[in-house]
């Protein structure tokens, strides 16, 4: 699929994702599409939809409607959300493969979205496992963690992609030269970590990425690589427990900043540096995660994603359409399988 278009990428939006129900979703997507010069196609049920698009007083933007008239619960099982063939999520994705929309958003049910990606899109060539990539603030800018949450047992050759795949989206979409990439282990020194860690740092050492070498949890936020790498498990536990602190860190030093007259005072003096941080570490500001090695451009939101983040989510699919991160992906995975596939039968 060429992505060398005149016309404003097509994002299809799964408008039953999220925890607020369709007009939030509405909402971000008439954002996206006034304040990004973006088309939508909306995919849900044609009646509710139509319902919020004349409350969101569209006028004459570029959205569609695609009927969809079911929906995957965000608690729903993977293997029971595959077999509703009329569902938000797969009529989206099938518009996507079939040249009826460049890019896919939705914030609905995770598992169910990378599954049917999968799916229905297929893989890139070269690709066994596609990885979820997500964007964190560092003291730096920014760092992209990969994998966090698609693939809980990996092999080295899966760890090996998803470097890779995250390497071609740091310079196409996030524009970082040359990305720095660490591999996560429990030590910096080469000989720490668990037997899969240890392979993949070879393979890594000798590759032709910017690899730095090992990094530890403490190096998520500080700057140190501009990705890292690891198992969708790991990823998906450091995720979490990031944005759950940063949470609570908000809460506590707004109890704290409001215990007395004078602490008020002082944070109200202080509220727009307290504004500016608080844009910094807003998951809403990155709208959602790609689904790199799929055929196709994927981003996967937050349940909780309010208007602005389903707006910044689109933008993002848009973005990553717009840059043509899978042809490169694909170019720089048939250069390191080469040699591989050149290699004498039974050589390690």
């Amino acid at each position: 699929m060429s992505q060398a278009s005149a016309a404003p990428p097509r994002v299809a939006v799964d408008a039953l994702g999220g925890d607020h129900g369709s007009a939030v979703v509405v909402a971000g997507a008439v954002a996206a599409c006034r304040d990004l010069g973006l088309r939508i196609v909306l995919v849900g049920p044609r009646d509710v939809l139509a319902q919020d698009l004349r409350r969101a007083a569209v006028g004459g933007l570029p959205i569609e409607v695609v009927d969809a008239p079911e929906g995957v619960g965000m608690g729903e099982r993977v293997t029971r959300a595959t077999l509703k063939k009329r569902s938000s999520i797969q009529v989206a994705l099938e518009l996507v493969r079939d040249g009826a929309a460049d890019a896919f958003f939705s914030a609905g049910n995770t598992a169910a979205c990378w599954t049917i990606a999968k799916l229905v899109l297929g893989t890139l060539e070269e690709v066994d496992r596609p990885a979820l990539a997500a964007v964190v603030p560092s003291l730096t800018g920014r760092t992209l963690l990969i994998d966090v949450g698609a693939n809980a047992n990996c092999k080295a050759r899966h760890l090996e992609e998803f470097a890779v795949m995250a390497d071609v989206y740091g310079r196409a979409v996030l524009h970082i030269d040359n990305p720095r990439i660490g591999l996560m282990s429990m030590g910096e020194e080469e000989t720490k970590g668990n037997e899969l860690t240890k392979e993949v740092h070879e393979v890594l050492k000798g590759s032709v990425l910017n690899f730095i070498g090992n990094v530890e949890g403490r190096d998520v936020f500080n700057g140190k690589a501009d990705v890292i790498v690891m198992d969708g498990f790991t990823g998906n536990v450091v995720l979490k427990a990031g944005e759950s602190l940063a949470e609570s860190l908000f809460l506590l030093l707004r109890e704290e900043l409001t215990r007395t007259a004078l602490r008020k005072l002082g944070a109200w003096l202080s509220r727009n540096a307290f504004r500016a941080i608080k844009r910094r570490t807003d998951p809403s500001e990155y709208g959602g995660v790609p689904l790199l090695g799929v055929k196709g451009c994927c981003v996967i939101g937050h349940g909780s994603s309010n208007a602005y983040a389903i707006r910044q989510g689109i933008g993002a699919a848009a973005a990553f359409f717009s840059s043509g991160v899978n042809e490169r992906i694909e170019a720089e995975l048939r250069t390191l399988a080469a040699p591989r596939d050149a290699a004498p039968a039974g050589s390690a």
